[in-house]
């Protein structure tokens, strides 16, 4: 996930905007205009967030699309043919909450930065952030799911074992980051977790919440994570084995949508 920069490759619609300067109409790109009328009965968020990000699998996994920087103007990008972990769960959220074409522009800012205001310092750079706007969109779900066996860390979101800023322009920030271990995945706590929910994976490095985003898929009773992959022999978003690919890791934090 590149550590969560968001700086990520080519995109289909960027608009320069002045910092909080309004609304820009990113269209979405042909063809996704039918996932609507597809969602028209749907009113699950889980449901709604497996089926849009089911257009996405066999998507080029692309990085450094999201143009801003402390020292660069912040641009809305759009980018569908292409996408990082986070992009791709950016653009499925923002659909998610999306009744018609015409919300995606507005919905997309909503989900990517905080207060509505297009700018770097505004922008969403962690995981957990999801969980911290005020509007109960996205809730951190983890204690719930991981029950006893939850473990918490207390993390400085931003600050460097050596004690410096990863993004420049962003400020530090501590965070109780709730996780599960992934040895205590069994049946009871694998079973808690739904189809449409956010799983991040836990990064024990200093100043990051998570190394890696993707979203939980339950299909005949086995769970998949549907995620954009960088790994060379995939290199789109793919499903993978759930219990596989946590393998080795630290542990997981579950937001679900609401």
């Amino acid at each position: 996930m590149n550590k969560r920069w968001r700086l990520c490759g080519l995109c289909l619609a960027v608009l320069l905007l002045a910092v909080g300067s309004g609304r820009a109409e990113v269209g979405l790109p042909s063809g996704w205009q039918g996932v609507f009328t597809e969602l028209a009965a749907s009113t699950d968020p889980g449901a709604r967030v497996v089926k849009i990000s089911e257009k996405f699998l066999g998507t080029p996994y692309r990085a450094r699309t999201l143009i801003g920087g402390a020292d660069i103007p912040e641009q809305l990008v759009a980018e569908f043919g292409g996408v990082d972990c986070f992009t791709l769960l950016d653009y499925v959220e923002a659909l998610r909450r999306s009744a018609t074409p015409d919300d995606f522009p507005a919905r997309l800012v909503e989900v990517r930065y905080r207060d509505g205001i297009i700018a770097w310092d505004h922008r969403r750079h962690f995981f957990t952030d999801w969980a911290a706007a005020p509007d109960g969109r996205i809730v951190d779900v983890t204690v719930e799911v991981g029950g006893n066996q939850t473990r918490r860390a207390i993390k400085q979101l931003n600050r460097s074992a050596a004690g410096t800023r990863l993004l420049a322009g962003v400020e530090v920030r501590e965070r109780p980051v709730s996780l599960i271990p992934p040895q205590a995945l069994d049946a009871s706590v694998s079973s808690r977790l739904r189809s449409g929910d956010y799983l991040g994976i836990y990064a024990p490095e200093e100043g990051l919440d998570v190394s890696h985003v993707g979203i939980v898929i339950r299909r005949d009773d086995h769970l998949y994570l549907r995620h954009a992959s960088s790994r060379r022999e995939s290199g789109r978003v793919i499903d993978s084995d759930l219990a596989a690919y946590l393998a080795g890791k630290s542990g997981i934090v579950i937001l679900r949508p609401r």
